[in-house]
C-alpha cells in the first residue's frame, strides 16, 4: 500500500482526484494530511480538524477493483472496518449515524466522504475520505462532538490507529462479496435504529419516524406514524437528537 504523507493540504480528498487525473494511481493509495485547511463532508458540510490531532486520510480505489452494482457496499464497509477496530480499543457504544456518521454515544467522532467517478471505459473510480477526532480536546461550537481522547482520556498513536484502519479495510474490501453479512452489520450498528424519533424534511417540516434501515440504494427506510414506510434521501431528511 502506497501512503503519501503531507503537512498541510487543502482537501485529501482533492489531491488524489487531482493526482489521478495527471498519473495512473496505484490501488489503495492512501494520502494522510496532519493538517487539512478545507476538508469536506456530508452536505456540503467543512470538516474542522485541530493540527497534528486527528487522522484525516484519504484511500483512492481504482475501476478494476469495483462493480458499478457494489458501490454502495464501500459506503458501508468503511464505517463498519473503523467500528470494528475502535472495538478492540474498548470503545463499546461505537455507531453509524446513517449514512456514515460515526458515534460513540451521541457524540460524533468520525465522518466519512466517499465521492465517486464513472470513467469514459465504464470503470468507476472510488475517492474514500476519511475524518477521525483522535486527540483533540476542544471543538469551538460544536458541542456534539468529541475524540477518542476525550471518550478515553488519553491520547493514541496516530500511526498505528491509520494502520490498524487500512488493514482492517483492506481484510473487508477483500470480502465485498459477502454482502450480505455487511448489511446485516450495518443496519446492526445504525444510530437510534427502532427508537421513535423526530426529523425534518427539505421543508423544515418536523414529523416522527422510527428508523427500520436502510435500502440497497442507500436511503433510508422509515416506518411513518400511519405505518407506512418510507425512502430517504440524504438531502431529503435531517434527524434531531
Amino acid at each position: 500500500m502506497n501512503i503519501i504523507k503531507l503537512n498541510a493540504i487543502a482537501s485529501t480528498n482533492d489531491f488524489l482526484k487531482e493526482l489521478s487525473a495527471k498519473q495512473i494511481v496505484q490501488n489503495l493509495t492512501t494520502v494522510v494530511a496532519e493538517n487539512q485547511l478545507n476538508g469536506k463532508g456530508q452536505r456540503g458540510a467543512t470538516w474542522n480538524s485541530e493540527d497534528g490531532k486527528n487522522l484525516t486520510f484519504s484511500v483512492f480505489l481504482n475501476g478494476n477493483t469495483i462493480k458499478t452494482t457494489s458501490l454502495y457496499l464501500i459506503n458501508i464497509i468503511v464505517p463498519i472496518s473503523i467500528q470494528e477496530v475502535l472495538k478492540r480499543y474498548n470503545f463499546n457504544t461505537i455507531a453509524i449515524k446513517w449514512p456514515n456518521d460515526i458515534l460513540s454515544g451521541n457524540k460524533k467522532i468520525g465522518g466519512i466522504l466517499i465521492e465517486n467517478a464513472i470513467k469514459s471505459d465504464g470503470t468507476v473510480q472510488t475517492i474514500i475520505g476519511v475524518g477521525l477526532n483522535v486527540n483533540q480536546f476542544y471543538f469551538e461550537n460544536l458541542p456534539q462532538a468529541a475524540s477518542l481522547a476525550m471518550i478515553m482520556n488519553r491520547e493514541f498513536d496516530k500511526e498505528i490507529l491509520l494502520k490498524n484502519i487500512l488493514d482492517q479495510l483492506m481484510i473487508n474490501l477483500n470480502r465485498i462479496g459477502d454482502a450480505s453479512y455487511f448489511w446485516e452489520k450495518y443496519n446492526d450498528l445504525l444510530f437510534k435504529k427502532d427508537i421513535p424519533m423526530v426529523f425534518s424534511n427539505a421543508l423544515n417540516e418536523k414529523f416522527m419516524g422510527i428508523i427500520k434501515g436502510v435500502s440497497e440504494n442507500g436511503k433510508l427506510l422509515l416506518l411513518l406514524e400511519d405505518d407506512a414506510i418510507k425512502e430517504y434521501d440524504i438531502k431529503e431528511i435531517k434527524m434531531h437528537y
